[in-house]
């Protein structure tokens, strides 16, 4: 999963049909180490952009490892950003080999990186928190402390605890969304002051989910122009070439719903605008796994892609992202 902007949470307070087809793919060209990216989290941070993503080339675990840009199109592999496996991963997810789909944020000096573990087909999973107060390129993995696990799953639950992304509402409050097949897309309360999860909270609020053999996944909310806009990706990534990924986006006047997508169609019941459809036929295929970038000159989407010139070597693809005068995303 996916991040916006140097959004403190705080301040970010203050602040068509699945069916029908999307427009044609215009991604930036980029150069560097764009290859062995799955699920890509970015963060603007002064003149830098920091991005976390899950896997390596040849693997799709790993321990997240940070890429930095300058000018968004040429990128540099910095190295992991998580030494080892937190201590507490060997109880609350058995098996568990590595991190998965990140989330990164800044909450005043406060860098907060949200990650999934799990044993891939379950939901025996967790979603953790390690926090920073600096980003270092030379050495990433050197300031994170791990402030443990968030919000947990298994096999009494109907839902998957992966796939994090934080976000705060113009009320401000602090809000955790996640999910990956089961039940959908789930929706928590955070505290804003530490990042974990709200004491007393409420059970998951559900704000996505598609009937069988549907699957959604990989949530990302964004505000804007005074509405919530919840991007998933539905059906399958990571088979490579034959991945049947894409991302779709449903808009609410609340930060828990309900959202529905253009055509009105509640997103709880499979609902789901395309943003970037699957791409058969072309040479990026199974987009997915997106996050929103939010600029003061101009919206990016943030996406991975099986390169079908490459063996489907999963790709970072990066597109400019507009609004039509009625208030949906358009990727170009």
């Amino acid at each position: 999963m996916r991040r916006s902007a140097s959004l403190a949470l705080a301040l970010l307070a203050a602040a068509g049909g699945a069916a029908a087809s999307a427009p044609r793919p215009a991604p930036l060209v980029l150069e560097g180490a764009v290859a062995g990216v799955h699920d890509p989290a970015i963060l603007q941070d002064g003149d830098t952009y920091y991005l976390f993503a899950t896997g390596h080339l040849g693997s799709a675990q790993g321990l997240l490892p940070l890429r930095t840009s300058t000018d968004l199109r040429h990128w540099t592999l910095r190295g992991p950003s998580v030494a080892k496996l937190p201590d507490w991963v060997r109880t609350a997810v058995p098996g568990a080999t590595g991190i998965w789909a990140p989330d990164i944020s800044k909450a005043g000096g406060e860098y907060r990186l949200y990650y999934a573990v799990s044993t891939f087909g379950k939901n025996r999973s967790a979603i953790g928190l390690a926090t920073a107060t600096r980003i270092d390129p030379a050495a990433p993995a050197a300031h994170w402390t791990d402030r443990g696990p968030v919000v947990t799953s298994g096999p009494g639950d109907v839902f998957n605890a992966i796939d994090p992304m934080p976000f705060g509402d113009a009320e401000g409050r602090a809000w955790l969304v996640f999910g990956s097949f089961w039940s959908g897309i789930k929706l928590i309360r955070i505290d804003p002051a530490t990042g974990l999860r709200l004491a007393g909270d409420a059970p998951p609020r559900a704000l996505a989910a598609r009937p069988a053999p549907g699957a959604v996944e990989a949530p990302y909310v964004i505000r804007h122009a005074g509405r919530y806009y919840l991007f998933v990706s539905f059906d399958f990534c990571c088979r490579g070439t034959a991945s049947s990924y894409h991302t779709v986006v449903g808009r609410a006047s609340a930060p828990d719903g309900p959202y529905v997508d253009r055509a009105g169609r509640p997103m709880l019941a499979g609902g789901g605008t395309i943003v970037l459809g699957n791409g058969r036929g072309t040479r990026f295929v199974g987009r997915g796994g997106a996050s929103i970038l939010q600029r003061r000159d101009g919206d990016v989407i943030v996406y991975h892609a099986y390169d079908t010139q490459r063996g489907g070597t999963p790709t970072l693809r990066i597109q400019r992202l507009s609004w039509t005068p009625d208030g949906w995303p358009v990727a170009r």
